[in-house]
């Protein structure tokens, strides 16, 4: 007999079902690149490439997880909207991607498995949400979860490397490095800012000292450096 008061979940996903996702996912967006001419929009850039979108994807799932393990939120629907939301980044244009991708997830989940409607709904909500740009604490915990995982693999020192292979493909020298990592910075500090959670604060503080030290080390091996930029806070 389960005790009073305790709530039993509807569903669980297990890790076998969850790897047949991203194993999904991952060929999804491969075929989203193989069937456009030429490769695309800007499939020349990296982090425009199916594999730098997949490992984006990989990224939001680890931050993700451990965001709402420790906010309290339903585990299984953050991890399973986490692995779909970009789902559909590379066949859609970006203002309608999100609801594009929920109804690839709500045909995935329909078809394969026997996920309970309800689950279907709160995942394929949260995949729609996390394209959403207004105040986290008007969307639900799961949804929050993934924003606030979103916004932050775009931080730290994955978002100042992808920001300093960017230099390459624009041509510019080392010299323009500092300008580069300010703009890293300052989007830290932007999406800092946005998120609400005690979870997501604390990784945001931690990836910003990150960028700080690496700003830091260029100003002192790079000579003649522009100083001007992000002021710390």
């Amino acid at each position: 007999m389960v005790p009073v008061g305790v709530e039993i979940k509807e569903t669980e996903v297990s890790d076998e079902d969850f790897e047949e996702m991203k194993g999904f996912v991952r060929d999804y967006l491969a075929a989203s690149v193989e069937s456009e001419d030429d490769g695309g929009r800007m499939r020349w850039y990296p982090w425009h490439s199916s594999s730098y979108r997949f490992n984006h994807i990989l990224n939001v799932v680890d931050l993700a997880t451990e965001i709402a393990e420790a906010e309290g939120a339903d585990v299984d629907v953050v991890r399973v909207a986490a692995v779909f939301h970009d789902v559909a980044k590379l066949e859609a244009e970006q203002d309608v991607h999100a609801e594009a991708g929920a109804r690839v997830t709500r045909e995935y989940l329909q078809s394969r498995g026997n996920y309970p409607e309800s689950f279907i709904e709160e995942v394929c909500g949260a995949v729609v949400d996390h394209s959403y740009t207004g105040d986290l604490s008007a969307v639900p915990l799961e949804s929050r979860c993934l924003i606030e995982a979103d916004v932050l693999d775009k931080v730290g020192a994955n978002g100042a490397v992808l920001m300093l292979l960017r230099m390459g493909y624009e041509s510019r020298t080392h010299m323009d490095s500092a300008k580069m990592v300010d703009r890293v910075l300052q989007r830290a500090y932007d999406h800092t800012d946005r998120v609400v959670s005690d979870t997501a604060e604390s990784i945001a503080h931690q990836r910003i000292k990150r960028v700080k030290w690496l700003r830091e080390w260029l100003e002192e091996e790079v000579s003649r450096m522009d100083a001007d930029g992000v002021t710390d806070r």
